[in-house]
């Protein structure tokens, strides 16, 4: 699966623009204008990174970076700032070049920020979760897991539209078909949620099948 980025770079760029060389590593990019235009593309692109070409937009891209960050939920910000750009220390963005640099200098600052391979993830409608970083994403909130939600979800999403029964979810994420205990798994399956749903209180992706167990709906 490609990484997604999302790069705002002005339309007249006076600068060095960066899309080329960051297609030609085999990245899915998509390329907007502003960063009103980001926000309105940021659900159906739902990107691995936000690039944010500062020095092709006449602006220092700080409140570009902050509105991204506070949709993003912890999404990689990389911002390029031009020669003349003052370089501070409060940007939100995890990542701030300076022109000039090379191509080579930010793919190897983004990488590293980047889902892996392929080989260690699973994309079931807008949730991608990576199991060698133990991360999942869903329309831009993204959350960090445990080692036993991981496998809970990974679970889940192997079965996606199915009822996933209580027993087998605990045989395969806990290794036991005793099945006593049911407020482990509903303390775990609520976790989950509030990674996954924009409100735990009405799930959207993770229903309740009472008295059986649970179904992914993505």
């Amino acid at each position: 699966m490609k990484a997604k980025i999302l790069c705002i770079e002005g339309k007249r760029a006076q600068g060095p623009s960066f899309v080329s060389a960051l297609r030609k590593k085999d990245y899915w990019v998509e390329v907007v204008s502003t960063g009103s235009a980001a926000l309105e593309r940021l659900l159906e692109v739902d990107p691995d990174l936000v690039v944010v070409n500062a020095s092709s937009l006449r602006t220092s891209g700080r409140r570009i970076c902050a509105d991204l960050h506070e949709r993003l939920n912890g999404l990689p910000i990389v911002l390029i700032l031009g020669e003349e750009q003052p370089l501070a220390n409060d940007l939100p963005a995890q990542v701030v070049l300076k022109l000039p640099f090379t191509a080579r200098k930010l793919l190897n600052r983004i990488a590293p920020l980047l889902p892996g391979d392929g080989h260690h993830q699973l994309h079931v409608g807008p949730i991608r979760l990576d199991l060698e970083r133990k991360s999942v994403r869903c329309q831009g909130r993204e959350g960090r897991l445990t080692p036993r939600l991981a496998r809970l979800l990974e679970v889940l999403m192997q079965h996606p539209g199915e009822v996933v029964e209580r027993k087998h979810l605990f045989c395969e994420v806990w290794n036991t078909e005793y099945t006593g205990d049911t407020r482990t798994l509903d303390v775990h399956i609520s976790w989950l949620r509030q990674v996954l749903e924009e409100d735990a209180r009405k799930p959207q992706f993770l229903k309740t099948i009472r008295g059986v167990g649970y179904r992914l709906d993505a």
